[in-house]
């Protein structure tokens, strides 16, 4: 159930447990179904930072709930109501969570959009909020150690913009967010050196083997534990008012055939390298769980020619994918392709926000 989700008023569906297409002409409101999945997942929309961009136009609250049946036995309802108050809560079977953050990681999920270009074109932060969203759905630990590390960061600028800096404090504060910035740093290259490979592969199905794509870490923590580093910057940070160093500066470089792929790589390319880390990212987190996460495919079509796009969903179907959605605003091309590959399917046609199954 959706009501008052960005442009959806109402709505309730039923769902294929495998492949749901959604089809629809621009604006109509595909995405925005996908991000109510997406939503009920990690607690928060996959596009808007602020929940008061989500409210549909005249309203000041929405709510979306679900009932899922996954792979591993858990059969619950997950409901989350958010207000214009700023209160934001989150029930499984009808009893809140303690805190909200304790849902991350209980329903599993994998999105490819078109906004996923700016883990290309935009800066580091981009990539790390991207690597984030995946460990911190497998890894509680890694999701706590962020939390207080950006706490810990936060608390440090503030001081650092006062009037004067106690440098003893200074180190007080280096020392406890040099553990958490340990388990980031160490969790953060373990990923890299998972993940490289796999979209590598990845690419090679998609492209033909036309090129060959790379994952790279960088770190200032490659250098030293950041109490070494903080120690070294203290003087630094303390004329610009804010930390220079830490692992809230680390990048990730995605490269192609020995270049950066932002420089290189065509739209096409581009795409192709980060479908292929997407599913990447799939079965990384499929290995970790021990079954398939929900899978969103948001106008994974675009900017592929047509042997990309078979070669695409040969490889989802092929590869024991759990329950997935595609939207495209070519209904005729996405029934053509899916009807060849499968018919446990279900068909969704949207205008206005409204969703009628065909």
């Amino acid at each position: 159930m959706v009501a008052d989700f960005r442009n959806i008023a109402f709505q309730e569906l039923e769902f294929s447990p495998n492949i749901n297409c959604i089809s629809g002409n621009n604006g109509e409101g595909k995405t925005n179904l996908l991000d109510a999945v997406w939503y009920l997942s990690m607690t928060k929309s996959a596009f808007s930072s602020s929940d008061r961009f989500n409210f549909r136009y005249g309203t000041g609250a929405f709510s979306i709930s679900g009932r899922y049946l996954m792979e591993n036995g858990l059969e619950s309802r997950f409901a989350v109501r958010a207000d214009a108050g700023g209160e934001k809560r989150f029930l499984r079977d009808d009893k809140p969570y303690g805190r909200i953050s304790e849902h991350i990681g209980v329903l599993p999920i994998v999105m490819v959009s078109p906004a996923d270009i700016s883990l290309v074109s935009e800066s580091g932060e981009e990539r790390r909020k991207f690597v984030n969203s995946v460990l911190s759905q497998m890894d509680r630990e890694y999701l706590a150690a962020v939390q207080q590390y950006n706490r810990l960061l936060m608390q440090r600028n503030r001081m650092l913009k006062g009037q004067s800096v106690d440098r003893d404090l200074l180190a007080v504060f280096d020392a406890r967010m040099a553990g958490y910035a340990d388990y980031i740093h160490k969790c953060r290259r373990q990923f890299a050196a998972d993940i490289a490979p796999i979209v590598s592969g990845y690419y090679g199905e998609l492209s033909g083997g036309r090129e060959s794509v790379d994952i790279s870490y960088r770190s200032d923590l490659d250098a030293g534990t950041l109490d070494e580093i903080l120690a070294g910057t203290a003087d630094r940070d303390m004329a610009l008012r804010y930390t220079t160093a830490g692992v809230h500066r680390d990048d990730f470089v995605f490269g192609m055939d020995g270049y950066p792929i932002r420089r290189c790589g065509s739209q096409g390319q581009q795409k192709s390298f980060l479908v292929s880390l997407k599913f990447a990212q799939y079965d990384i987190m499929k290995k970790c769980y021990g079954y398939a996460p929900t899978l969103l495919l948001d106008d994974v079509f675009d900017k592929l020619d047509m042997k990309r796009i078979a070669n695409l969903l040969a490889m989802v179907t092929g590869n024991d994918f759990g329950q997935i959605f595609i939207t495209d605003s070519n209904k005729v091309r996405m029934a053509s392709l899916v009807d060849s590959l499968t018919e446990d399917r279900a068909y969704f046609e949207c205008s206005g926000g409204c969703f009628v199954r065909q």
